[in-house]
Formats: C-alpha cells, sequence, structure tokens
C-alpha cells in the first residue's frame, strides 16, 4: 500500500516547523525530489515486520473484578503456560503492565494506552516461560513508570498488602504487592528511579536491579534507554536468583546491553558472609527526610551481618548524591524525548521496536491533560531544558555519570558490598483524591533518594526486608560491582536464613 504523498501546502507547513522557508516553486522542486525516497517507504510498508515468533499459547484474558482484584494490582488476567520442565517450573509469575504479552493488552498504568495490545512478547517473557514458569496475568504498574508512590495508576490507587490505603510503592506497585500477597510466586518488575526496589521495601519481599544490561529490555516500554532496568521481584532470595538466572544474557535486539557476564547465581546462596567487606554508605542514612526509626531498623540488620562474621565499616561516597542530582537532567530529559516525543520508542538505537506502540502511544498529544502530575513535572522540566539549554544539561550529566560510577567503583574495590536503607521512609498513606498537585508529586517522588543514583551508575542493587515499624516494612539495599548480583545474593541469603525479618 502507498503511503500518502505530502501536498504542496502540507511541505510549506513542515518547512516552516523547520524554520525554513520556501517558495511554492521551490516546493515543487523538492516534492519532486522526494519521490524517490517516498519509493522506498512503500517498499518498507509492503514488508512483513521483524518480530520474534510466539512459541507459546495462551489465553484471551479478562479484566478482574473489584472483587478478585481487593489491591487493585492486576490490570488483566491471562494464562500462559511455559514449558513442562525448567528452573522455574510450577512457578506462577506476574508482568508489570509496561512488558509485552501477545494479544493480551498493555496499558502501563496510564489511559493514553488502553485499548493497545502488543503483537509479540517481551524477551523476558519467553525466557521465563522457557523456564518452565506460568504467566497468570499483567501487574498494576504507575502512570508511564512515574511514581515511587502507588497512587497514580490508571485507573485506580494500589494498596499495600500489609495495610489497605497505604502505598505499595512504585512504580512496579502491582508486580510487589501480588508477590507480598502471594497470589504469585514471582514477578518482572522495572526499574528507572527504583521502581523494583521502592515497592520491594515497602511490601517486604525481594526486588532486585540488575547491572544495566544484563537483563534484555526488548518489548518493554521505554521511558529512557541509559536508566531502563528490568529484573525479579520474589517472596525469598533463591526465587530472586533462579529468575535472574533465566533472564539474564544477550539477546541481539537490545543496544543497552554490551557483553552482559551472566553467574551462577545459586552458587552464591550457601557461601555465608564470613569475610566479606561491608561499606556502610554514610550518605545513604542522610537524606532529608531520613526516619530515624527506618535507621535503626537497617544498622541493627548491618549488625547482625557483622554478627554472622561480615567486616563491615563505614564509608563516604559522595559521589551518591551527585548521581541522585544527575537523574533530573538524564531522566526528565531523556524521558521527555524517548518516551513522550519518540512515542514511546524513540530513535538512533539498533533496538527491537513496536510499531503499533508508537502508533498507539502517539495519541497522549491529544490527552495530555490528562497525564499524572508527576508525569507532567518531569516533562516540564525536560523539554525546558531542551528547548532552552539545547540539551546541553542532559549531555552534561551523561558524562558526569562517569564520575559517579567511578565513586562507587573507588568504593568498591575496598567493599565488595556498599549497604544503606533502600528508602528513607515506611509506606505512606495514599493522598486524597482531591489532594493538592504538591502532595499529589510529595508522595510520588519522596522516596527515591537512595534508589535513583544506582540508575545512573548502573551498579546492581537489591532491597531485602530487614523489619518492621509501625507494622509496615523497612527494606536494606545492598549494592555491588557491575556484574556481582551474586554476591548481593550471598549476603542476602546469609542475611535471610539467620533470622525472620518480621520479628525485628
Amino acid at each position: 500500500m502507498a503511503i500518502i504523498r505530502p501536498t504542496l501546502d502540507q511541505l510549506l507547513g513542515i518547512a516552516s516547523q523547520l524554520n525554513m522557508q520556501l517558495t511554492a516553486e521551490q516546493a515543487a522542486l523538492y516534492l519532486e525530489l522526494m519521490q524517490p525516497s517516498f519509493d522506498a517507504y512503500d517498499l518498507v510498508d509492503e514488508l512483513p515486520d521483524f518480530v520474534p515468533p510466539i512459541r507459546y499459547e495462551r489465553s484471551s484474558g479478562y479484566r478482574p473484578s473489584d472483587k478478585e482484584n481487593p489491591l487493585n494490582a492486576w490490570y488483566y488476567r491471562a494464562e500462559v503456560n511455559g514449558a513442562r520442565e525448567g528452573i522455574l517450573a510450577g512457578k506462577t509469575v506476574a508482568l508489570k503492565d509496561n512488558i509485552a504479552l501477545a494479544g493480551v493488552p498493555m496499558m502501563n498504568g496510564a489511559a493514553p494506552l488502553a485499548g493497545f495490545v502488543p503483537s509479540f512478547d517481551a524477551t523476558v517473557v519467553t525466557r521465563l516461560l522457557d523456564a518452565g514458569a506460568t504467566i497468570l496475568g499483567k501487574a498494576t504498574c504507575e502512570h508511564y513508570c512515574l511514581s515511587g508512590g502507588s497512587h497514580t495508576s490508571d485507573p485506580a490507587p494500589v494498596h499495600n498488602p500489609h495495610r489497605h490505603g497505604y502505598a505499595a510503592g512504585g512504580s512496579s506497585s502491582g508486580s510487589a504487592a501480588l508477590v507480598a500477597a502471594g497470589e504469585v510466586d514471582i514477578a518482572v518488575g522495572g526499574d528507572q528511579g527504583g521502581s523494583i526496589r521502592i515497592p520491594s521495601s515497602f511490601c517486604g519481599i525481594y526486588g532486585m536491579k540488575p547491572t544495566h544490561g544484563l537483563v534484555p529490555y526488548s518489548g518493554i516500554m521505554a521511558i529512557e534507554a541509559t536508566i531502563d532496568h528490568a529484573g525479579p521481584i520474589t517472596a525469598n532470595v533463591r526465587d530472586n536468583a533462579l529468575m535472574l538466572q533465566a533472564m539474564a544474557g544477550a539477546d541481539g535486539l537490545d543496544p543497552r546491553q554490551a557483553s552482559p557476564q551472566v553467574d551462577d547465581y545459586c552458587a552464591y546462596l550457601a557461601r555465608g558472609v564470613k569475610g566479606l567487606r561491608i561499606g556502610v554508605l554514610q550518605e545513604g542514612f542522610a537524606l532529608a527526610n531520613q526516619d530515624p526509626r527506618v535507621a535503626d531498623k537497617v544498622h541493627d540488620a548491618i549488625a547482625r551481618l557483622a554478627a554472622l562474621g561480615a567486616h563491615v565499616e563505614s564509608v563516604s561516597v559522595p559521589e551518591h548524591s551527585l548521581a541522585g542530582s544527575l537523574w533530573h537532567p538524564i531522566g526528565c530529559e531523556g524521558l521527555t524525548m524517548q518516551m513522550m516525543h519518540g512515542n514511546g520508542a524513540g530513535f538512533n538505537w539498533k533496538g527491537l521496536y513496536d510499531v503499533g506502540l508508537l502508533d498507539k502511544q502517539a495519541g497522549w498529544r491529544e490527552q495530555a491533560d490528562q497525564l499524572s502530575a508527576s508525569l507532567k513535572l518531569c516533562m516540564f522540566v525536560g523539554q525546558f531544558g531542551l528547548t532552552h539549554y539545547n540539551g546541553r544539561y542532559y549531555a552534561k550529566a551523561q558524562n558526569l555519570a562517569r564520575f559517579a560510577r567511578q565513586g562507587y567503583d573507588k568504593a568498591l574495590q575496598a567493599y565488595d558490598l556498599l549497604v544503606m536503607p533502600t528508602t528513607p521512609i515506611i509506606a505512606q498513606p495514599h493522598p486524597p483524591a482531591d489532594c493538592s498537585i504538591t502532595e499529589y508529586v510529595a508522595r510520588a517522588l519522596e522516596m527515591i533518594g537512595n534508589t535513583a543514583p544506582q540508575d545512573i551508575t548502573g551498579h546492581p542493587a537489591m532491597s531485602i526486608p530487614c523489619g518492621l515499624v509501625d507494622g509496615l516494612p523497612v527494606g536494606l539495599m545492598l549494592v555491588a560491582k557491575h556484574y556481582a548480583e551474586g554476591t548481593i545474593y550471598q549476603a542476602a541469603a546469609a542475611f535471610e536464613a539467620s533470622v525472620d525479618w518480621r520479628t525485628l
């Protein structure tokens, strides 16, 4: 089918958008010269797209009722049975609803995407099914994944399984809530500012943000490619290690990956922490909104690791704070270009594109007033930087990110792990529906101070539960060298085996 050619008036309008002026005669000449390019477009239009084959049958699924979905944690229920054998055989899994599951609706927590149905499975989906897992459906996530709270999702907030009306954390809110509630064994989350680790901390489960590029992001809706991560959310350490084992490794489709180093993660689980060098990150306890009760629980957990044989010392990494600041130009300008102006994909990278998603996401412009306040805030910051400073702060922040990584790397030459609170606070009540923009945004972004830095530096980081404050979970975060997820599992498994965190 031939694409529609531009008219003379349309070309004059395009020239104006590009800050050019053409006469009608010049425009007519350019139109003639453009025809060979459009003939090539016709050829592209006629050819079948390159998409991964769908290898597992699935039900068409359904939207669960309120009675079936008391936490609002399910977006869509649809069963897909994986291989009969594998390291995840018998495990049930929920997928964050920014992950493509062919034939099943995907909304990414945002009304503008309602009705979109992917045509192929994300790489992590196929790998989990190959490993024997059974997918039970899509978990609710926050509005375009731009919230560390769980009150921003369309159509309704996700509730914390420990206390109804409180945040489950975000943006992988439904994934964490379903695991914590025992409705699935494992779940996939995504993390650009803490969106695996924050809900894991708030819900009292285990969430790993792997090294950037270890797990392929192909078939998952991008926010900003340099900070996009996907990883496992589980109820115990062993399932987390097994899940990462199944998902990790290059797929040949994701340019975020550069020869990722896959390990035998389960081999670390019984090693204990005797002799491990652990640095207690001073900056991780110095956030302005640090709840001292949370800090006390984390310090108690660190003391337990010391009692188990780890060498524990305090360490300062000033670049931790730098990385948190760098998140703002990288995250805000990057998401404005890639997710919004770029319609969920952007340009200039050799990834796996979902052309149907591009078409659907373009519709956000007609519903822009309905975007969440937290997304609008990031877009306003991003567009200002792009319009008034030509993206120079995004570019400079990417350059400075190397210094931030070097700061972590230097500390991790002396220590096997860095530890700190995952979040400075416990889960907070959902803001009321009629709350101010200020309160809405505060409840969305107040908890990312310790988690956003590792999205900038790419280091692996995991939240493990380490106690309760006022009946709500507290998370301890472990950070390691690039591709040293095994060391994190080593410490997490030792702590898990030593005590029931719910009694702390």
